[in-house]
């Protein structure tokens, strides 16, 4: 096996080692040991099997590390948000690119079921996943209840 460079999710830390999911491949690397990685952590780095019997991992070159911030907004969906929710079905997404860095998520739901909807997009580490693969730091999660409209802003800063 060689290194490895890549964008990974830790998904599981403890004072010993680290699980890293590579977040373009869903491939799985356990590193042997843990330099001071937390779960839900987004790590860009070069990884190489830990010699004899290369089934641990280990952090051979690190370009950043950090965790993203997952924001619960009290904000309505962006204007743009619920011009496209209107052409949405109850249970569609719609997925656009932001001008720059990131991509905006409109997601139509039963209005009764919006509050749980947003929950389930904030505890759900794909969403943190998603973030790393768009280069997005922080996610913003907008909600109009009246409308079942919910509105995941994955952004650079």
């Amino acid at each position: 096996m060689s290194e490895k460079t890549a964008t990974f999710l830790v998904t599981e830390a403890d004072e010993g080692s680290a699980v890293l999911r590579d977040v373009d491949t869903g491939q799985i690397h356990t590193l042997g040991e843990n330099d001071g990685y937390e779960r839900h952590q987004v790590l860009g780095a070069t990884i190489a099997p830990v010699p004899p019997m290369e089934v641990v991992w280990e952090v051979v070159e690190e370009d950043y590390c950090h965790t993203v911030e997952l924001v619960d907004s009290d904000l309505s969906p962006t204007t743009q948000a619920m011009e496209i929710a209107e052409e949405l079905e109850t249970g569609d997404i719609e997925r656009v690119e932001r001008a720059g860095t990131g991509e905006i998520h409109v997601l139509s739901v039963p209005p009764e079921q919006t509050e749980q909807a947003a929950a389930d997009v904030l505890e759900d580490p794909e969403t943190v996943a998603r973030a790393a693969r768009v280069n997005a730091i922080r996610v913003e999660v907008r909600r109009s209840v009246e409308d079942g409209v919910l509105n995941v802003r994955y952004l650079p800063d």
